[in-house]
């Protein structure tokens, strides 16, 4: 159910400035989409684990404010990546 350490670091490559950067918005956004990703088919097959909803809907708000913060000072980096991402807008 987690994201695996390969994943992170292969999206931490893909949209960070180096190997390290795992704080750069973009980054988190990332990784959050593959979490939200991964609970969303969990909840098809498990659909009163009301747990993991509370868990799901805390990272898709979190996913929300961090877009919101990333429109607001690169917008031409957020087209960008919620094209990448295939996020709905």
């Amino acid at each position: 159910m987690a994201v695996s350490k390969e994943m992170k670091q292969a999206r931490i490559k893909e949209f960070g400035v180096n190997e390290k950067d795992s704080g750069n918005t973009k980054v988190q956004i990332a990784i959050l989409t593959d979490e939200i990703n991964d609970l969303t088919e969990h909840l098809k097959v498990h659909k009163h684990d009301y747990h993991s909803k509370r868990g799901l809907l805390m990272k898709v708000g979190k996913r929300r404010s961090l877009l919101d913060y990333l429109k607001k000072n690169d917008v031409v980096g957020y087209r960008e990546l919620i094209k990448k991402l295939n996020i709905r807008k």
